[in-house]
Formats: C-alpha cells, structure tokens, sequence
C-alpha cells in the first residue's frame, strides 16, 4: 500500500490530544498531532497510525515553501528569484540576516514541529509496544517503525544543524531545558538515531516498502554518510554508502528529465519522498505540500505559473552550459522565453526584478497534469533524497582514502550524457555535485563551500556560517542565548 494512501487516512483520523507549547518554540497544528490520550494500545493493528502523523508533518511542516526560500539560496548558485516580494531572502542569500524577518523563525519552528511530533509518536510506539511480545514479529514491527519515526527526526536535525548550527536538542515533549548543543553533539544524537534505524529498518529499497515510500535502513545510512562527510569521516562515508551500492538494488533511472515527473516518483533511485496525490481526480481532495511548487514556479501565463521565487543566477548556468551539459540543462534550467520539450512555452521576462530562470526540477508539464487540475506541480512527488548522491560521496570518499573514485562519478556522468574518465579527481567530484545536486534538498554546494571545497561567493566568511536563532524564539526562551553545551 502506498504510504500516500496511508497518509489520507491518517490525516483524517488523528486528532490533537496534546496541547501546543506556551512559546512559538514549538506549535502543532492537529493534522500533525499524534495521540497520547484515550487510545487503546492493545489495539496494536493501529501501530504505524503515529508514523503516519510523522511523515504528515513532513509534508505540511516541513516542506513549507519558505524554507525552499531559506535554505536553498545561500549557495553563490541560486537567489530568491524576486526583490519585490520577501525581499528579505535576497539579503539571506547575500548573507546579511534578519533575525527578526518572519521567515527564519518559520524555517526553525517548522523543523521543530517536524522534531516534537516524531517525539511524539516515540512515545505513543511505546505505548504499543506494552502489549507486544518481545519475541515476537510484532515487536521487530514496533522497532522498524520506531526506525522510521528516528530517521525523519534525522532529517529534522540536518536542515537544523546545517542552517543554525548549535541548536536544541529535543529529546521529549516534557523537556524544560532548551540550552543549545553543540554541533558535534548534534552530530552525535543523530548518528545514534541513524545507527537504530539502519539496524532495525528493512534493507529494501522504498518503493519496496509495504507503506511504499517509506524510509528504509538505506535511507538512514545516506544521512547518516551526510553527517560523517561534515564531520571527515571519510572511511565511514565510505562504509556507508559502498552498502548502499552493493546491497541496496538502486539504480539511476534511465531518463534525468523525468526523473523530477510524474514517470520518475518512487523510481528505484529514490531513497525518500515526500508524497503527494490527487487521487487521480481533476477536483475535490488531495494531498499536497501547500504552495511548495507553486513558490518556485515561473513568472507565467496559465498552468505552467507561480510565484517566480527560486532563480538560477547567470553565472552558474553560463558554467553549466560552458561545460557541456545538455540533459542536465534541459532538467534544472527553466528559462524565460523558452518552450520546454513537452511543448510548454514560458513567456519572456517582463518584470526586470525577476529572474529569467527558475528550478526546471519543479517543473511538471502541462500534459502530466491530471485532467482538470491546474495547480502548478499537483500531484508530483518531492525529491529529497536519492541514489546519485550515494554515488558521488562513494567517490569522493574513495578518493579521499587513496582509491579509485571512477565509478560512481562515471555513473552519474553517463546517465547525464557527459564524458566519463578514469583518474576522478576531489575537484571532479565537487564540480559533479554541483550540477547534479542543484536545487535539491541538502544542500550540496552549500555544504562545499562550508567545509572548503568550494569558492566562497562574494560575503561569505565562516562568521556568516550559520543563521542567528529567530529573535521570537530568544524573546519566548532567553536559554537560547546561552553558549552551547558540549559535553
């Protein structure tokens, strides 16, 4: 059964029985909310009824379109896109902040509502898991979806981590503490939840998964080769993602410009999704990430229209196409006044504080919209991990331990119709990240350019790293203002 299936019930039949906190800290809306009260635990065919709420927050909270804005922009790539409207992310993506600009709170709160409903469900699992036989079938259940709660709090604390730096470690719902941790401690509780889930996860793939699109002890290894990479691991990165390789059965799909479409969701490269669906109907209910797409769609006229955020700067394409790309151009590169290859013409820029190119990966044609739909992006799936990823951090690992790292970069290369070589190099890899990784969550030019493998751009220093905490959190939790714990 497709976890978008489970997720429609799930939205409908959880219901709030805990209450929001007193700060803007953290704030639940009920769709998201996971029972704590009045459920009967010996009931436990309703045990993955917590997952569900957990990868609903994914959806609502998560993926709300401004930590697109926040988070993708700070890359010397890519710019909010327009001056004229959150005017605020252009100085974010030249490193002047505000913390006090709405938007950074909301990318905070958010990945913390994320972080207490998994929390949440913990404790509900547990609730289950009194009435379970440890010996029993039931309760390897109990532990995988256990796994699965851990590895999106992962996630949670990625975008954290990587955005804020020290933060909050968020152990339980009741905690009164909310001093900041260390970055290495951060690091250090995520491989812990990371480590569980790779160990009591399904070695599948997600499309293999019986709530098809759930994450997968492969999934946990990716973030888990993430942290190690930030941290120089090289020889567990390398660990990690050489399992990935050789036991998890992915493969690149076939065609990179569907791979973003409707023909490319829950392919055998992904590694997790964010799931939508219209339930192949032209009106009535869907579920949807909110104006996720709508956000980075172009300054244009009928359904292929949005907002006009999320540009590509000039430079950035002019390498791309500088070093031959085609495919991948054609993919990412979303230009003003052009038709695309499904026949959908983009008019030219009229408004001179726009961009005149958006992030083509959001990009749906009109034909793949389901008849009478005409939403930007419905019912498309969000890409936030996948395959070729794994191979470019096997390679570089490789290389980084005095091996060869040919093959994954090769593969990446060939589905993208560029040259292979032999004798890969460090420099190579990075510039492939790039290109391939471009407008995707994680970040990966952002991430280069922070431990040094990449230009800074013009304002960026080590200073500048990491977001101020929102200034509405410190005035609801002055603790933050603490020096971070270390130990």
């Amino acid at each position: 059964m497709k976890l978008t299936k489970i997720l429609a019930a799930g939205t409908l039949s959880v219901a709030m029985l805990f209450s929001a906190s007193c700060t803007d800290f953290i704030e639940i809306n009920p769709e998201n909310s996971v029972p704590a009260e009045g459920v009967d635990f010996t009931k436990t065919e309703n045990m993955y009824q917590p997952v569900v709420s957990v990868y609903s927050s994914l959806r609502t909270d998560f993926m709300h379109w401004i930590n697109c804005g926040i988070f993708f922009t700070r890359d010397g790539d890519v710019w909010s896109g327009r001056v004229d409207d959150q005017a605020a992310l252009v100085d974010f993506g030249n490193y002047k902040y505000d913390n006090g600009f709405w938007g950074l709170n909301e990318a905070w709160r958010t990945m913390y509502v994320l972080i207490q409903t998994a929390n949440s469900a913990l404790e509900s699992l547990d609730g289950y898991a009194q009435y379970v036989d440890r010996n029993s079938e039931s309760y390897k259940l109990y532990e995988s979806y256990c796994a699965e709660v851990k590895t999106l709090r992962a996630l949670a604390y990625y975008e954290l981590v990587t955005n804020f730096g020290p933060v909050v470690i968020y152990r339980t719902n009741s905690q009164s503490d909310f001093r900041r941790s260390s970055v290495d401690l951060v690091y250090k509780y995520m491989l812990e939840d990371l480590d569980y889930a790779a160990n009591k996860l399904p070695r599948v793939r997600p499309n293999q998964m019986e709530h098809q699109g759930a994450v997968t002890a492969f999934t946990a290894e990716l973030l888990a080769a993430r942290v190690n990479l930030l941290q120089g691991n090289w020889t567990e990165v390398e660990r990690l993602t050489e399992d990935i390789i050789t036991k998890g059965n992915f493969k690149l799909y076939d065609d990179f410009y569907q791979l973003f479409k409707i023909p490319g969701k829950l392919c055998d490269e992904s590694m997790l999704e964010c799931q939508t669906t219209d339930y192949g109907n032209g009106s009535g209910d869907q579920i949807d990430p909110g104006a996720w797409w709508s956000f980075q769609g172009p300054a244009n006229d009928g359904n292929i229209s949005g907002w006009g955020f999320i540009g590509y700067k000039p430079e950035f394409v002019a390498w791309a196409e500088g070093r031959g790309e085609t495919v991948r151009a054609k993919t990412s590169f979303l230009k003003a006044g052009s038709t695309t290859p499904d026949g959908d013409k983009i008019r030219p820029l009229q408004n001179p504080t726009q961009t005149d190119c958006w992030n083509g990966k959001a990009y749906l044609p009109t034909n793949q919209l389901t008849p009478g739909r005409t939403g930007y992006g419905t019912n498309n799936n969000i890409r936030i991990l996948r395959y070729a990823e794994v191979l470019l951090l096997n390679s570089e690992a490789k290389i980084r331990n005095g091996k060869s790292g040919d093959f994954g970069y090769n593969e990446v290369r060939k589905r993208a119709k560029m040259s292979t070589k032999t004798g890969v190099t460090l420099q190579d890899v990075i510039d492939e990240r790039r290109m391939e990784l471009c407008c995707e969550w994680g970040a990966a030019r952002y991430i280069d350019i922070c431990r040094g493998e990449a230009p800074a751009p013009k304002g960026w220093s080590k200073s500048v790293m990491y977001f101020p905490v929102p200034y509405t959190q410190i005035e609801e939790l002055p603790d933050l203002l603490l020096d971070p714990m270390t130990e």
